[in-house]
């Protein structure tokens, strides 16, 4: 599912050229994925290495994670008053 995850949210990414020649891309969907490389596959690899971490971090300390085509990496927790 993670894989899929990442696979949906990466074809989300949007790039630029930049004016010194090099790239930067980002995913608007997830806050804070943004890349830049010397050309546009290395931006690419880049950004992806970036999402993957994201995700990461985001589950680690239990942050809400976008919901990208009907695919909910959250965890769903329920308390059980005694």
């Amino acid at each position: 599912m993670i894989s899929e995850y990442i696979e949906k949210a990466m074809e989300k990414a949007f790039y630029e050229k930049l004016d010194d020649g090099t790239y930067s891309g980002e995913i608007p969907e997830c806050p804070g994925t943004l890349a830049f490389g010397k050309t546009l596959y290395e931006c690419q690899r880049e950004l992806k290495s970036t999402l993957e971490g994201w995700i990461v971090i985001g589950l680690r300390h239990g942050h809400e994670l976008p919901v990208i085509e009907n695919l909910d990496l959250n965890t769903k927790k329920e308390f059980v008053n005694e």
